[in-house]
């Protein structure tokens, strides 16, 4: 059995969606959007357990905010940030949940509705809404500009709609026609005026990073009282990809060497360098300058050089690296994402 034991705040009810469920009593999906801050844990356990299917949540603080909100003993995690995983990994869906730092967004089905579900073979990801993300968008502008304008009601601040040329940048980025502005690189736009955004877009020169939402994911956020944040957001769309790459060492080893460095954003990480060409880390697709972010499927936010070498060394003639290219290692940090969520992307 695996737990995960965080303690949460929850400040806005669940939200219940209206489902034909083709099951007589069956419950519907109940979301919860769950804020902390950095001395909390989330309030609950999420188990894998024998016999049981689904990643089950159990030991709910007794009289806590969660157990006083609706969050029940048994209750199954469909979904974190938007993310289905019923599917996933149990190790893999308590990442996600790290990942979210202080702030995360559950749905979940009452356990017997859950177990009624699968014995009729319902698709479970049916019975939740089209896709609640907001969506990080990279754009990057060509002769006739950046491919949108923005406009805001007179006498306002911070609430910016965009209009989006077709075939043009923006909308070759993935941002959506008539979304709404919430970051523009990475800060809030919420006490921009229209002249203000102005100049901040004349000033982020050939790029620009939009995290924007949909009037439905606006609306959706916005009637919870929960400010979106990049690290809610689908980054499908983006140009910079984390990469894992899968070494088995050769007679004459993997050929890189790890190196310790200071990281452009402040404090230290472990860089890739002197790949060897023909070895197996070129072969893998290392390149010079890559950054890990994780061994083995574990992160290494935290550890010293020492202690990354003996994780890369813990198995003898393999190990599983995840990387990411400066360019996009720069580009993360830029818009607030940390190693723990781009070990989700």
């Amino acid at each position: 059995k695996f737990e995960f034991n965080p303690k949460v705040g929850i400040d806005n009810p669940a939200l219940t969606l209206t489902e034909d469920t083709d099951g007589e009593g069956m419950g519907e999906p109940r979301f919860y959007l769950l804020t902390k801050d950095s001395t909390e844990t989330f309030g609950f356990c999420l188990h894998e357990e024998l016999g049981c299917q689904g990643h089950v949540i159990r030991q709910i603080e007794l009289g806590g905010v969660a157990q006083r909100r609706g969050l029940q003993d048994g209750d199954r995690l469909l979904q974190v940030n938007g993310h289905f995983v019923d599917h996933m990994d149990h190790l893999r869906v308590v990442q996600k949940i790290k990942a979210s730092g202080n702030q995360v967004l559950l749905a979940v089905l009452d356990g017997d509705s859950y177990e009624a579900a699968k014995s009729l073979g319902r698709d479970l990801s049916q019975m939740l809404p089209d896709d609640i993300r907001p969506r990080l968008c990279h754009v990057t502008r060509d002769k006739s500009g950046f491919g949108f304008s923005v406009s805001c009601p007179e006498g306002t601040k911070g609430t910016f709609q965009l209009s989006v040329l077709q075939d043009g940048p923006a909308d070759r980025a993935g941002v959506p026609p008539g979304s709404w502005l919430l970051e523009l690189n990475g800060d809030s736009v919420k006490s921009y005026s229209h002249t203000q955004l102005t100049k901040k877009l004349k000033q982020s020169g050939n790029k620009v990073t939009l995290l924007v939402a949909s009037s439905a994911v606006e609306e959706f956020y916005r009637l919870r009282g929960l400010r979106v944040t990049a690290a809610l957001a689908d980054t499908s769309r983006l140009p910079f990809k984390v990469r894992e790459l899968h070494l088995v060492k050769g007679p004459a080893g993997y050929g890189f060497l790890l190196k310790e460095d200071d990281c452009s954003s402040g404090g230290v990480g472990q860089f890739l360098w002197d790949v060897d060409v023909g070895l197996p880390a070129e072969q893998a697709g290392m390149r010079e300058g890559d950054r890990v972010l994780a061994v083995n499927g574990e992160s290494i936010e935290g550890l010293d050089h020492e202690q990354t070498v003996r994780r890369i060394r813990a198995r003898e003639d393999q190990v599983t690296l995840l990387v990411i290219d400066p360019a996009g290692d720069e580009f993360y940090r830029s818009v607030g994402f940390g190693d723990m969520v781009l070990l989700c992307l």
